[in-house]
């Protein structure tokens, strides 16, 4: 087996909650990621799925290094990225990207799309300003922004949503990386355009790209990923390979997951689990089981106990004592 291009061992993010006259000291913490582990292989796109507030966004996050891990370790390319900085750090910024969520965001709107998309090549210091247009180009093509010559003096204000989205994808590709975090990269796309970002996405994986998807949505995640990890108040309760994990779920959220997505067959029907109530609190997160206060399967050893992840065979992992 290869080496991975991205390991990440029991990770953990606090963000320490003040209130009051603490005087800077916390007063609880929020456990937003909480010993969370996984790999991602040259080429391969593991996706993390979850309601939001299960973690998944820190994640990401923490592996792009917008924000510094409570504990644990990422490794990219074999190399701890702890405490990096000056060139070790901008050497990292060519070697991960990200996708936005919100593209109206994460675009500046006094930009035209040729200024955006060659920023990243102004800032690495990459080029002379022919060989950056010609990225630009190739860029935009890559994400079926085609022809690019009718885009590159537009600003973002002049685009659809999904046209946004693909200018943030050129952006983030523009440099050449090899790992891409994509946070709900098609969240606030209509479903009959988001096919349309997804296949590039795999085009570029088939060239060697690599990405942790993050999604609240199985049926993307099924699409796209080639393993997925079931998040839940900031902890990892299932993971395997993509028809592993749906075709044979373990874990009763993910079967309440899976139950909320639609089958294409109007002659098919599936049970809809409906989870009581909402993701605890993660300040004050529940004994035992994270889980077991939504659970219709709960018992007096999920109350007491938390449950390891095992794996029942074939790298399939779960945390539930239900199954032993």
């Amino acid at each position: 087996m290869n080496q991975p291009l991205v390991e990440v061992h029991n990770l953990k993010k606090y963000f320490p909650l003040k209130a009051g006259f603490s005087f800077g000291k916390a007063s609880g913490y929020v456990r937003a990621v909480d010993g969370v582990s996984f790999e991602v292989e040259k080429g391969k796109i593991l996706g993390l799925v979850g309601e939001s507030g299960s973690g998944k966004t820190t994640c990401g996050k923490l592996l792009v290094k917008l924000l510094e891990p409570t504990d644990g370790k990422i490794l990219i390319n074999s190399q701890d990225i702890e405490g990096i900085k000056g060139s070790r750090l901008k050497e990292f910024r060519r070697l991960v990207q990200m996708f936005f969520q919100d593209p109206y965001e994460s675009l500046n709107p006094r930009f035209t799309v040729m200024q955006t998309v060659a920023e990243p090549l102004l800032v690495q210091g990459i080029g002379h300003r022919g060989e950056r247009e010609s990225r630009v180009f190739q860029a935009l093509k890559s994400v079926e922004l085609r022809p690019p010559q009718h885009f590159i003096h537009r600003f973002p204000h002049e685009l659809s949503g999904g046209q946004r989205q693909r200018v943030s994808m050129a952006r983030a590709l523009i440099v050449r990386p090899e790992f891409v975090v994509a946070d709900e990269p098609v969240s606030m796309l209509d479903a009959s355009i988001r096919a349309g970002l997804l296949n590039p996405m795999l085009g570029l994986r088939e060239e060697g790209l690599s990405y942790l998807f993050i999604t609240h949505d199985l049926a993307v995640a099924r699409y796209l990923c080639d393993e997925i990890g079931v998040m839940y108040l900031g902890k990892m309760v299932e993971k395997g390979r993509t028809e592993e994990v749906v075709q044979h779920p373990a874990h009763p959220y993910t079967m309440a997951l899976l139950s909320a997505v639609p089958i294409p067959d109007p002659q098919m029907r599936r049970d809809r689990v409906v989870l009581p109530g909402e993701i605890p609190d993660p300040v004050n997160p529940p004994s035992g089981c994270p889980f077991h206060p939504r659970c219709r399967y709960a018992r007096k050893e999920c109350l007491e106990m938390e449950p390891k992840l095992k794996d029942l065979g074939d790298d399939h992992l779960i945390a539930c004592h239900l199954i032993k």
